[in-house]
């Protein structure tokens, strides 16, 4: 078949790390015909926190093709089943939000329901040993699901991963590179535009030299060197919402059981994630410096370490918020050069992933279609609006009024597409996911349940059925949900027996 006169031939990526190199290998394997270049210079760290993630990623790694037990082993990986909050609705509380569902639901009606129902008259135990994954969590347990036993909780443990971040891209960038992707190291200190529209024509280097391309990838980090600093193309800043602009992070020796979840931590005024790899702990405080001093937080965080600091602990500035448009002339912004949302729930990587997968579905050709872009930042708007109206929720939903910090987030308005969601499930514990949208309902449930949310009511259609047949039911998930732990090995004897990290 003869190719179309205007096709993409030049596919640049400005910046490697972990958006860089995705984007050149998820490219490399789904863009026949361009050529792809990688453009990084050595002199240029990365920031290099997103070491935890959501279960999307282990479709981007089918799709490249990639085993995940070769992946694992060399970015000394451990598994994910879900998040621990700790001291976030009260201090002292604690809550898991688990991957997967919650229980088993019975045609429409969700299990939480009845749950929900048989919590508020005091016959039902606590969420978590309704919940394989949160089971799970709980007793340092892990097994992939089991494909041959679809009808049992063993066939419905969601994972994903924690990871060391420079380690992935080093992954990455050798799969990208057996891929036909050529890397270039220097340098990029502007860009030349076209006069008649402005597209981005050319990178320069600080030492002369200029690379041409036509659709152009931005993964400069925080900088956003070519959306922003030659395109103008603005930024939303959610830090009214959100407050967090700072973050310490530093490695610590590994302590205590290899958990099979990332731990997160509320203090003062932020919070402090714990991600455990196979040969450390990675830590870090995410703070607001409205509220606390940078000294005060780096004490919080090193205070607060399981095993010895491994290095001296790095600051990170930030605002949470987005780039007005993820896509502008032909320029793709990705990574952190898009948008920055809070680690809370390790939606970073998942972002890239999600903007990788929209820009194959409307892969542009040389005209560079309005329409095209258009409709690919409306879908970037909807990941982004709805990931930071869970975000908020973290905060905007708890009893906490011993700071300054949590005074404000507790009191502050919160947008209305959240505060609507917050009213009817306090009503009677409903939920509604929209669309395609990230969390799920039950996502949603375990996070303002656990929070402090808790509903005044539950689905009425609940009280034909009776005490006796609903105990019967929870308690009959309840065992099998036990029983099927008690079977799970130990998640560091799993981990050593199938994907144990390469030597250093």
């Amino acid at each position: 078949m003869k190719q179309q006169a205007n096709n993409i031939r030049e596919i640049v990526i400005v910046g490697g790390g972990t958006a860089g190199w995705m984007a050149a290998a998820y490219l490399a394997k789904m863009v026949a015909g361009a050529k792809i270049s990688l453009v990084e210079s050595e002199e240029i760290g990365t920031v290099g926190v997103g070491e935890a993630t959501i279960p999307y990623l282990k479709a981007f790694h089918v799709e490249l093709g990639i085993d995940e037990n070769e992946f694992m082993s060399a970015t000394n990986a451990t598994f994910k089943l879900g998040i621990d909050f700790v001291n976030w609705g009260q201090i002292g509380e604690s809550y898991i939000h688990g991957f997967g569902g919650i229980g088993q639901d019975v045609g429409n009606i969700k299990f939480s329901q009845y749950w929900l129902r048989q919590k508020q008259l005091g016959r039902a135990s606590n969420l978590e040993n309704y919940a394989i994954n949160l089971a799970a969590s709980r007793a340092d347990k892990f097994v992939r699901a089991r494909v041959d036993m679809p009808d049992s909780p063993l066939g419905k443990i969601a994972h994903a991963f924690h990871f060391d971040a420079m380690l992935y891209a080093k992954f990455l960038r050798k799969y990208a590179e057996q891929m036909g992707v050529q890397r270039i190291e220097g340098r990029v200190v502007g860009a030349t535009q076209r006069p008649a529209d402005g597209f981005v024509d050319e990178l320069v280097f600080e030492d002369g030299r200029r690379v041409a391309g036509d659709l152009f990838i931005d993964c400069s980090g925080f900088r956003g060197l070519l959306i922003e600093e030659v395109l103008k193309t603005g930024y939303e800043d959610w830090s009214h919402w959100l407050p967090m602009d700072r973050a310490w992070a530093v490695p610590c020796e590994s302590a205590g059981a290899l958990l099979p979840y990332t731990r997160s931590t509320a203090h003062e005024a932020g919070w402090q994630w714990r991600i455990p790899l196979q040969s450390r702990i990675g830590n870090g405080h995410v703070f607001s410096s409205r509220f606390i001093s940078e000294s005060a937080a780096a004490e919080t965080l090193m205070g607060n370490l399981d095993g010895k600091a491994l290095a001296e602990p790095r600051l990170l500035k930030f605002i949470t918020g987005k780039r007005k448009k993820v896509w502008n002339k032909n320029v793709v912004s990705l990574g952190l050069a898009s948008g920055f949302m809070e680690p809370l729930e390790s939606t970073s990587i998942h972002l890239v992933e999600s903007t990788l997968v929209r820009l194959i579905s409307l892969f542009p050709d040389q005209e560079f279609s309005q329409i095209d872009t258009d409709e690919f930042n409306a879908q970037a708007d909807f990941d982004y609006v709805s990931i930071r109206d869970f975000l908020i929720a973290h905060y905007k939903i708890t009893r906490r009024n011993d700071s300054e910090f949590w005074n404000y987030v507790r009191t502050m308005d919160v947008p209305d597409s959240l505060q609507a969601r917050m009213d009817l499930f306090a009503s009677k514990g409903r939920f509604f996911k929209n669309g395609t949208e990230l969390f799920s309902d039950d996502s949603w449930f375990a996070v303002m349940y656990g929070q402090g949310l808790h509903p005044n009511g539950y689905h009425p259609l609940l009280d034909s059925i009776g005490d006796e047949r609903i105990d019967g039911f929870l308690a009959h998930v309840e065992r099998i949900t036990k029983k099927c732990v008690e079977a799970m090995p130990l998640h560091s004897d799993y981990v050593s027996a199938t994907c144990p990290a390469k030597p250093m």
